[in-house]
């Protein structure tokens, strides 16, 4: 048989799970694209013959534009603060010897095993004793500091695997430890610096119970909040609802593109043979 033969199920598979995760991004993006006549015309359907934009139009002139930048606020101040600091925490934790670096590494390891909601009260009264209850801030805090300790798992686990001889070159040419890290260990890092952006960025962008407790101003709202509150108002308008939900995905659908590139050109780039 041969090697195309070969390849066969595996390219039947693979359109397999194309139709299946696609259909329902096409399917919401054409609804979101007919008419409330088209729609009852052919609700299962894709797309219809006759294509409109009022649906979006409508949905940006009812405040959607408003609590997308309160997520893209919330998100990326979240996301670079938690690169940031994990990039930073990584470092000592991995390629230092000091004798509290394990303890250190199993408290991270303990914070992903506490159940986020179960802080949802000590955050609600943290957040009102401090004065940021129903802010931006009120949310930010919380999100860094859960993001925190996947994130540093992520990075200690894949800097570990760095060989050590970079670090004693750069070294011997004279880095500092920030230099070291900086120059020699951070670019090998952007499998690991993209995986940590993609799964916190996702995260984020999605959360809906910290922001539901944390938040009550309409100009405070993300767009989780956001849209459920359009999930009310287009309740009977399906059209109009699948518009809300299209432009709500499609930041996760371009920091997943771009970032998943980074990833490919990061692991064949960067390996190194021993």
């Amino acid at each position: 048989m041969s090697p195309v033969l070969k390849k066969v199920p595996l390219y039947l598979i693979a359109f397999l799970l194309l139709a299946f995760t696609g259909y329902p991004f096409l399917y919401m993006l054409g609804t979101s694209l007919k008419s409330m006549q088209g729609f009852f015309e052919s609700p299962f359907s894709i797309f219809s013959s006759s294509i409109t934009f009022e649906n979006y139009l409508a949905v940006l002139e009812m405040g959607m534009t408003h609590y997308f930048v309160n997520s893209v606020i919330v998100s990326v101040i979240s996301v670079v603060t938690v690169v940031f600091i994990s990039a930073l925490a990584s470092y000592p934790l991995s390629r230092m010897r000091f004798r509290l670096n394990r303890t250190l590494f199993l408290i991270f390891i303990c914070g992903m095993m506490l159940p986020i909601h179960s802080t949802l009260i000590p955050t609600f009264l943290l957040t009102q004793k401090m004065g940021l209850y129903d802010s931006l801030m009120a949310l930010i805090g919380p999100y860094i500091a859960f993001a925190i300790p996947i994130s540093i798992f992520i990075l200690t686990q894949f800097m570990q695997d760095i060989p050590k001889e970079l670090e004693e070159a750069a070294r011997i040419d004279g880095c500092t430890h920030f230099g070291v890290f900086w120059r020699v260990l951070l670019p090998m890092m952007t499998p690991a610096l993209a995986t940590v952006i993609i799964y916190n960025f996702i995260h984020l962008w999605t959360e809906f119970i910290f922001a539901l407790v944390l938040l009550t101003s309409p100009e405070n709202m993300t767009l989780p909040l956001g849209l459920q509150k359009f999930y009310g108002e287009f309740s009977v308008n399906v059209p109009g609802l699948m518009a809300a939900l299209t432009l709500a995905s499609l930041p996760i659908l371009l920091v997943y593109f771009f970032a998943q590139e980074k990833v490919v050109k990061g692991l064949s780039g960067g390996a190194v043979k021993g």
